[in-house]
């Protein structure tokens, strides 16, 4: 059977139709509770009406993981499509041009909160498996659909698939994210990190009798601002990802309570949203964080200890001063190491042979600005992944986020011809 029979089986109308449907269930993560379950058991029963395998696993309360599998007619590799069920909130929804939950049709797009992250492509991937299901083309091996939740927060979905022993039966995988259709082959990394300084509370007219935790902040920010540099000096811009970044993100002082403008905080916060290219050791970065944010806490104390100006000295001799100390900490709490697939591998090579027979070009090799669940599946294990998907990569989280109709319809087939050309029909 030639693709182009399998291909009849995508209809430009339900593909808007399902993207439409996914996008009225809300689905964002509130105050770190699950809100995907009516989303997911909605492509579960999808997944069940085209005759596939279905599993629900529950990953936390209000939250599952859905995998669907068809079989092949003979043994061979597993590929997975990746795509995830969450969105970010939506923020103020009098903001939006068109109400963020309607799927509403316009033109040529599709507009509503998760339309082009990641629902359209979520769409585009059932649709794919559904044309090649339908078809009863002959093909070699599986094919598994992991529809995950919690990509936007900390991946715990991909985690606990990971966890349960998926990861173990797939031999590549095809990441859904809106990449602009472009051939994905590597990512960046991630780091979250949190900072803290804690010093003493005290009047803000009598400063020196509690020691103010926010310049030692800033002096550290412009050391890893420093850091920053130094890493772009030595790795350059890379081709597909751009440069490293070690970005501060949030400020806080005090980091409980309420703010007032005469009271000296006793600790600030920051939190920083780290990303690395190929090069980038991550032990190696963490070192140096680590070690940045220890000298100034060694030289705080000594400064301490040993009176680093009049005032203090007088104040430490009077007793006024007993008891002010200094903390630094760091605590990296999420850590996502870039990947990075050859193109010499077969999950690369199907792919740009779909892209000669359903565009009738090459296709335009890219990388991923930011982490994405298939950064757990390669470090992991090592699976080789790509990228791909509907969508301009600046619209998502976003108001009035949209999706082009015809770029959808475009990945639905794209999929489609991947998988066939992986698995070898």
């Amino acid at each position: 059977m030639k693709i182009d029979q399998v291909l009849k089986g995508i209809k430009r109308e339900e593909l808007i139709q399902l993207t439409q449907e996914l996008i009225q269930i809300p689905s964002v993560r509130r105050q770190d509770q699950g809100s995907e379950e009516k989303v997911a058991l909605f492509v579960a029963h999808a997944l069940e009406q085209m005759g596939l395998d279905v599993v629900i696993e529950e990953v936390e309360p209000g939250s599952p993981n859905v995998i669907g599998i068809l079989q092949g007619q003979e043994d061979g590799p597993c590929l997975m499509f990746e795509c995830h069920t969450d969105v970010v909130t939506e923020g103020d929804p009098s903001d939006w041009k068109y109400p963020p939950f309607e799927g509403r049709l316009v033109g040529n797009r599709i507009y509503g909160r998760g339309a082009c992250d990641t629902k359209g492509n979520l769409a585009a991937a059932l649709k794919a498996v559904q044309a090649i299901s339908q078809s009863s083309v002959s093909f070699r091996g599986k094919i598994l659909l992991g529809i995950l939740v919690d990509e936007e927060g900390l991946m715990r979905g991909v985690k606990h698939f990971i966890r349960q022993g998926w990861a173990h039966h797939v031999d590549a995988a095809i990441i859904c994210e809106p990449v602009d259709n472009h051939l994905c082959i590597t990512q960046k990394g991630a780091m979250r990190a949190e900072l803290l300084t804690t010093g003493k509370m005290s009047h803000g007219a009598m400063p020196l009798a509690g020691f103010n935790p926010i310049p030692p902040m800033v002096s550290i920010l412009e050391k890893l601002k420093h850091l920053e540099e130094e890493e772009i000096e030595r790795l350059g811009k890379d081709s597909f990802l751009g440069y490293p970044s070690i970005t501060p993100t949030v400020l806080q002082a005090p980091v409980k309570g309420e703010p007032q403008l005469n009271v000296v905080p006793f600790q600030c916060r920051a939190l920083l949203d780290i990303r690395t290219i190929p090069g980038q050791l991550h032990e190696a970065l963490k070192k140096q964080l680590e070690d940045i944010v220890k000298e100034e806490e060694k030289s705080i104390c000594e400064s301490l200890q040993n009176g680093f100006h009049r005032e203090l000295r007088e104040t430490l001799e009077k007793g006024l001063s007993k008891g002010i100390s200094f903390q630094a900490t760091l605590n990296i709490f999420e850590d996502r190491p870039w990947t990075k697939t050859p193109r010499e591998e077969p999950i690369v090579q199907a792919v740009a042979r779909a892209y000669r027979t359903i565009a009738g070009e090459d296709p335009v090799y890219d990388g991923v600005p930011g982490a994405t669940d298939g950064t757990f599946l390669t470090a992991w294990g090592g699976i080789p992944i790509v990228t791909l998907g509907a969508g301009k990569r600046m619209i998502p989280h976003q108001r009035d986020e949209w999706v082009s109709v015809d770029d959808l319809y475009l990945t639905a087939k794209l999929y489609t011809a991947s998988a066939l050309e992986f698995l070898k029909f």
